[in-house]
This record gives C-alpha cells, structure tokens and sequence, in this order.
C-alpha cells in the first residue's frame, strides 16, 4: 500500500456476517459487549480483541478492538479483520472449546515488550459466542496501589461475569459517551452497600456535595440521601441505586453540586458480591447548560417581541392606509405592509427553534400565501424544489426579496381578470450554492427594460438585498417558454 492511501476498517456486522455462524440476536449480544467493554479495558490496563470462530471452525476472526485509557496499549495496529488458524493461540482454543478463562503461560514479547495475554470466553444463554484476548503491557508493571489493586480485583469480577453470560446488562441501556467512566470517579462496595473503597475522584465529588469524612466504612445510599435531600419515592430509589442493587444510571444535586452516578451489581460467581458505582462530576457541565438554556429562551422570547412589534408596525399602516384619499399612497402603505410582514414571518420560525437557523421552505410558503392575496387576476402561486435550512443572516432578507419578486410579478404581469401562475423554484448545488426562479407566465417585460437600472422601488430592494448583502447575482430575462418573465438568483451559501 502506498503512502497517504486510506484503509476502510470492515465493520463487525460485515465480520460477523461473512465469517461467522452468528445469527443476529448473537450479533446484537456482541454489540451490547462491545458497548460496554471499555470499563474492563480501564480496570485491567489492558488492551482487548474481540474474536470469533469462523463458519467452518478452522480459524478465528477479529471483530473489535479497544485499548485502554489507564495504561499503555499493547497493540499499535489495528487488529480488526484479522484471521488466524486454529492452533496458532492456544489460550484461544482453551477458553472456546472450556468455556473458561485462561491465565496460564508465560508473557509473550511483542516489539520487545512484555505483554501478559488471558483469554475470557464470551458466553451467552449457554453458548461461547468468542473469546475476548486481555493484552497486558507490562512494561509499566510497579507495585500496584489500592486503587490499582480494586481496579484489578473488580476486572476480574466483570471477567467471570462475561465468561458467565451474565454482564452485559442486556435491560440496561447505557449512553457511554456520557456515562461517567473508571478515571471520573469509582467506588467499590460490598453486598450491603457498604464503602470499601473510594478513588480520590470519587471522594471529591462527594466533597463538593458537602461530605466532611471518609467514605469508607459508610453505607453509600444512606449517605448520598443525606447529601442530596429527597422525599418519598425518589429517596427511596437514590438509597436503593446507591446502594447498587441494580444496574442503573441516575443523577442527583446537593450543596450545588451535581453527580451522575452509575451502578454495576457484581455477580461473578451467580452470587451478588458486591458492585462497582462510577461517578462524574457534572456541575460545571450542567451550569454551563443551564446557561445555554437561558440563553437560548433569551433569543426566542427576543424573535417572538420582535415579531409581535413588527405586527404591531403593520397593524399601524393598514390602518393608516384605510384614512388616506390618494390611491398612490394607500398602495405604498400596502407595500410596506407586506414588507414588514415577511420579515416578521421569519422572526416568528426563529422564536420556535433552538438555533438561529431555519427551515425556509415553510417561509417560503406563507410568503407565497400572503402576497397572493393581492392578486388583481386569477393567478395560482406554487413552490417548486427546496430551499432547506437556512441561518437568520440569509432568511430575513431572502424573505424580503421573494415578497418583492412575487410582488412585483403579480402587479406588472397580470391584469384584472387574467389567469396565469408564478412559481417559485429552489435548486441547492452541490458547492453551497442556492439558486432561486421566480417564474410567471404574464405579460413579459417591457421593451428596452433593464432590471439592474430600473428605478422600480421593489427592484431596488431586490438588487440591494441580493448583491450588497447576500453576495449573490441577480437577473430577470423573458421565459425562455415565450411568454412571461423569469428572474434568477444566485446565492452563496455558507459551508
């Protein structure tokens, strides 16, 4: 292969599917471990393959990597799609063919580092799916601290608990890029609730909810119930989660401190020993949220008053339009009328969304409607295409522009009485560009007209709006259909 080219990772479905016998409910176990396994990763400082036995028996496939975030990898390739024999690994064929995990032998040296290698059979209702390889590097190896030792000890309950069939919770559904992990925070409690141990992370987390002692020798539920005042149902099920009675996931406040909080129940030999509870401190991140939040509803409440305001404005020259004798005026009133009301239309799909981005093809629609209604003939107005989702900086101008198009197309094209339509068309290109037909098929224009000298307001409008803010082009040629009028616009759009 040469340099600088690209390899694509073959996926563990597409693995699975042309090597193996797995059927989808097998598959979908793999998946649940697979989801799971960076915490045993974690807690043995060792790397993990995933293999499986092909169709026919006579090799092994790997189907999924991880490498650990306490320690140093023992793989510096990817082993994902590799085969080998039967044979070649006998830790391999021991714990398939036994069902068990196999620690014996002696380290092997890869790039003339020490790597310990066990073997942990996958089992599920009854049947070793595959065998998971633990690669130690022990290159790093020291005297191990308490928090190494519980680490171990606790990988190695999760370890049988695999080998058993019994981890993953399959009732458990896990969002592990937001779960707290083994370095946030970990506390290891006995079949009582009672604190074992706590990391130094763990123990500052309890701290910010107001702890002044040790952890340990504590009954971790009762504690967390006090710190985080609760009443009826909701402090009994703190108590029981904290008490790590069941696999489950929560969140609690105390003494303006947040803490998400997981349980493991350990069960390695059928027998609950104990479980392992991880713990992250959120605060910052869920202030920090909050903030967004208020931040957010601030933008919205701002689109919706600017929206009432400008309907207000509109409100306010209607009505001054209905007191004034000259037709020439009241038509200019109307005009700003519908100006002011496109751009209110857009404030209004701004206060209900999240972003300052819209869907334009709902704008694009009232617009249609509202300026149909002045219509002196019987002219049908439709959309073609879709404009997409665009930011607030394009909406609000590009609602102006249509008004005026529209507008425009509608009063010069069409006479009392007459039929025709107009339509409205959007085409996004591939390169971030919006182009934009506004076509009738009206009376055409007038001899010798040109659209970027015209001194019509409406036009003004357009070509300020289009070039001057937009970035775009702006033209407005005869259909090519014969009959009628076609303008074209060409819009940059932000990557």
């Amino acid at each position: 292969m040469s340099a600088g080219t690209l390899t694509c990772v073959p996926s563990m479905n597409d693995l699975v599917r042309q090597h193996t016998a797995l059927d989808d409910s097998d598959l979908e176990w793999l998946h649940l471990l697979v989801s799971e396994w960076q915490l045993l990763s974690d807690l043995s400082f060792a790397d993990l393959v995933l293999w499986v036995p092909t169709l026919d028996g006579t090799r092994y496939v790997s189907v999924a990597q991880m490498r650990p975030n306490t320690g140093p990898t023992s793989y510096q390739d990817d082993m994902v799609g590799h085969l080998v024999p039967r044979g070649r690994r006998p830790m391999l064929d021991a714990a398939l063919d036994e069902g068990r995990i196999v620690r014996e032998g002696d380290p092997e040296w890869r790039e003339e580092v020490p790597v310990r290698v066990e073997s942990i059979p996958v089992r599920r209702d009854g049947r070793v799916l595959g065998v998971i390889a633990r690669n130690t590097n022990l290159l790093t190896v020291r005297t191990p601290s308490r928090l190494e030792l519980t680490y171990l000890q606790s990988a190695s309950d999760l370890a049988q608990m695999i080998a058993a069939g019994t981890f993953p919770f399959p009732t458990e559904q896990v969002d592990m890029d937001a779960s707290p992990r083994v370095g946030d925070g970990l506390i290891r409690l006995d079949a009582e609730g009672m604190v074992q141990y706590a990391s130094p992370n763990a123990l500052s987390a309890y701290h910010r909810l107001g702890l002044a002692a040790d952890l340990v020798g504590h009954h971790l539920g009762r504690t967390t119930a006090e710190l985080a005042p609760a009443r009826g149902a909701v402090h009994e099920g703190l108590v029981k989660l904290a008490s790590g009675w069941a696999p489950r996931e929560t969140e609690f406040e105390g003494n303006g401190g947040v803490i998400q909080m997981r349980a493991i129940p350990l069960s390695p030999k059928g027998n609950r020993i104990g479980s392992l509870v991880l713990l992250r401190d959120v605060t910052e991140l869920r202030r920090r949220e909050r903030e967004l939040i208020t931040k957010d509803a601030t933008i919205r409440e701002i689109h919706h008053r600017v929206k009432n305001n400008l309907q207000t404005v509109a409100a306010l020259l209607r009505l001054q339009a209905r007191r004034i004798d000259s037709e020439s005026g009241r038509e200019a009133l109307e005009e700003a009328v519908r100006r002011v009301g496109s751009i209110a239309i857009v404030h209004e799909t701004l206060s209900q969304n999240l972003d300052e981005r819209v869907e334009f093809d709902e704008i694009a629609d009232r617009v249609l409607a509202m300026v149909a209604e002045i219509s002196p003939g019987k002219v049908v107005t439709r959309r073609a295409g879709r404009f997409g989702i665009l930011t607030a900086e394009v909406a609000t101008p590009l609602s102006m522009v249509l008004t005026e198009l529209l507008q425009n197309a509608l009063e010069h094209g069409f006479g009392p009485g007459e039929e025709g339509s107009v339509e409205v068309s959007a085409d996004r290109g591939p390169e971030q560009q919006l182009t934009i037909t506004v076509r009738d098929d009206g009376r055409g224009l007038p001899e010798g007209f040109d659209p970027q000298t015209a001194g019509n307001l409406g036009l003004q409008i357009v070509r300020t709006l289009v070039v001057g803010e937009l970035g775009g082009t702006f033209d407005m040629v005869p259909s090519a259909e014969g009959r009628g009028t076609e303008v074209v616009l060409e819009l940059p759009l932000d990557a």
